[in-house]
């Protein structure tokens, strides 16, 4: 529900050559700060030209500053730990075609060797899936005044490099019950949101044709049941409603402040059929404007009892299925997907014709931690049947000002990565509220590019993350006496482990949560402080099988490009050192 318990949040040169001066002065950098992703320093900035990719297509890379013929410098594909192709590399830019393999994600990188080790100078994932939203990774939109070609590309270019595939837009649209502002024969090249903020038409046509040069998906927001207090002129019948009492003299709504707000917000009945078809007939007058791929449906959460116009009981969960159906009907070529507050009604719209989950997360209890995280996705993994999770989770939610905090906006996205979900958070700006034009919270410089580098690991590692597997307890043991580890859920001052099969291989996470003040995923003040980064970590990992190899991956160490592990087999234990630990590693035994 991203408006609507919103209301008082209203208120990115010169060519430089890469030699092996540049990496010296890069590796000193490292020396000089104690870095989580020490050695990795990018020395180059990589780009591509879509977020997402068919197979045999080709994949354009560019560099924000060339590579020298001289420098010794090789360009490598890898799925997983399996090298694809590699061969040297200079300039500027440069073409990959695709393998013909479909969902697979593929981490790109620059390196050259030094000192026989080999320096990552920059890396970029690539992901192919040929419906270009296999694995969703949610964006989000709110901001429609007039914008010019460079603003538009200022927003697009950071979202393009998160690789964002699926692209909300919110706010976007004139009224609840009627979202077109004019007519199809004649639209409005203006108009008032409910904020009463103007949007241009100009603007969203723009950014849905950004977002399809992209490759990504450009869906509309809009609610399943609300109307505003013009409605009736609009077509709206008063046996449409929700009301509190059994004498419909008594509407349910959700109170806006007017100013500046245009309306309230009026609940309709999702059951009703009349409703149903007038809504997709709303929804139809947009296709006709609008090069929308589908609908992003909201709702309010729960609700206290409530009645139809004829005075009976409604079930409000109930209606959920109905009106996905409908709006399925009308348009089945059309993307749904639906979200549920706080879980409410998921177990209907899992089952229903939406491409994805979507919850917005409201519980943050500190007994429950970053558990509450894990859980959901969990749930949602069970009633979706294989549809991948977004998470609506919104950060640091009760600063007003400043900066994000980084140790707990990292922390969390590692906790639902590393769990197979999605976070939505990246828009013009990282969300706080649910009120999404809200952006009173600003990213720092090392935020966006932890943010750039998690994103490309969720795309990179797409598979052993959110493909099917199977979940299990993981023991581990610090053999040097580093850490203490502990299985999952977290626990202060330990590092917690689980782990994942899939076919002969085990993905083992390892999240640190060694200094946490607290659990709570939200970091809701902003409290959260950075966990110790541990180096040269060796542990033992119960075994008996034989293990044919080790590798190691981390958003947090070169720029999360893998890395093959040396290891022994000893007494039914498996042991091996971890070359760094900061927020997350992905250890990886293959059988």
């Amino acid at each position: 529900m991203k408006l609507l318990r919103v209301i008082l949040f209203f208120c990115v040169g010169c060519l430089l050559s890469c030699n092996d001066e540049t990496v010296t002065r890069y590796e000193e950098v490292d020396k000089k700060y104690d870095r989580p992703d020490k050695g990795s320093y990018a020395a180059v900035s990589i780009s591509t030209d879509k977020a997402v990719y068919s197979p045999c297509e080709a994949v354009k890379f560019t560099l924000d500053k060339a590579i020298d013929a001289n420098a010794g410098v090789w360009v490598r594909y890898r799925h997983l730990n399996k090298i694809v192709k590699e061969e040297s590399f200079s300039g500027s830019t440069w073409n990959w075609i695709t393998p013909s393999d479909d969902y697979k994600g593929y981490m790109v990188d620059l390196y050259k060797k030094i000192d026989g080790r080999d320096s990552i100078l920059g890396c970029i994932a690539v992901d192919v899936s040929s419906d270009g939203f296999h694995y969703v990774r949610n964006g989000f939109l709110s901001e429609y005044g007039y914008k010019t070609e460079a603003q538009i590309a200022k927003v697009m270019e950071p979202l393009n490099r998160y690789h964002i595939n699926y692209l909300q837009f919110q706010d976007w649209h004139y009224k609840h019950h009627y979202p077109l502002a004019g007519t199809p024969t004649n639209p409005m090249s203006t108009w008032k949101d409910i904020c009463s903020r103007t949007n241009y038409k100009s603007t969203v046509d723009a950014y849905i044709s950004a977002a399809h040069q992209y490759g990504m998906k450009a869906i509309f927001y809009n609610l399943a049941y609300g109307a505003l207090d013009d409605a009736s002129a609009d077509g709206v019948k008063e046996e449409w409603y929700l009301f509190k009492d059994t004498k419909h003299t008594n509407k349910d709504k959700h109170a806006l402040p007017n100013p500046p707000f245009k309306s309230d917000i009026f609940l309709t009945d999702p059951n009703n059929a009349e409703w149903q078809e007038y809504m997709a007939e709303r929804n139809d007058e947009v296709y006709k404007v609008f090069d929308f791929d589908g609908f992003q449906i909201d709702q309010l959460g729960g609700r206290d009892k409530l009645y139809d116009y004829n005075g009976n009981e409604v079930d409000m969960i109930g209606g959920f299925s109905p009106f996905i159906n409908a709006m399925k009907k009308a348009h089945p070529e059309k993307l749904l997907t639906m979200n549920a507050v706080a879980q409410y009604g998921e177990s209907k719209i899992a089952t229903s014709p939406v491409e994805f989950l979507y919850t917005e997360v409201w519980d943050k209890s500190n007994s429950k931690g970053y558990n509450i995280i894990a859980e959901t996705i969990k749930e949602n993994d069970r009633l979706g049947n294989g549809k991948e999770t977004v998470l609506a989770a919104y950060m640091n939610y009760k600063k007003e000002s400043g900066y994000f905090n980084n140790p707990g906006i990292t922390m969390t996205m590692a906790v639902a990565f590393a769990w197979g979900g999605s976070i939505l958070q990246m828009g013009e700006h990282m969300l706080s509220k649910e009120y999404f034009p809200n952006n009173n919270v600003k990213m720092n410089e090392a935020l966006k590019q932890t943010v750039i580098r998690y994103y490309d690991f969720l795309t990179a590692y797409e598979n052993p993350l959110r493909d099917d597997g199977k979940w299990f307890d993981v023991s581990l043991a610090s053999n040097d006496g580093k850490v203490v580890f502990n299985a999952w859920p977290p626990v202060k001052n330990q590092v917690a482990t689980f782990g994942k099969r899939i076919d002969n291989s085990e993905y083992i996470h390892i999240l640190n949560y060694t200094n946490a003040t607290h659990l709570d995923w939200c970091d809701s003040y902003g409290t959260q402080v950075e966990p110790s980064l541990f180096t040269d970590l060796n542990v033992s990992i119960p075994t008996s099988a034989n293990v044919k190899s080790v590798w190691f991956a981390s958003p947090d160490v070169d720029g999360g490009v893998a890395r093959s592990l040396s290891f022994e087999q000893q007494g039914g234990n498996l042991v091996v050192a971890l070359p760094s630990l900061k927020y997350w590693d992905m250890l990886v035994l293959e059988y």
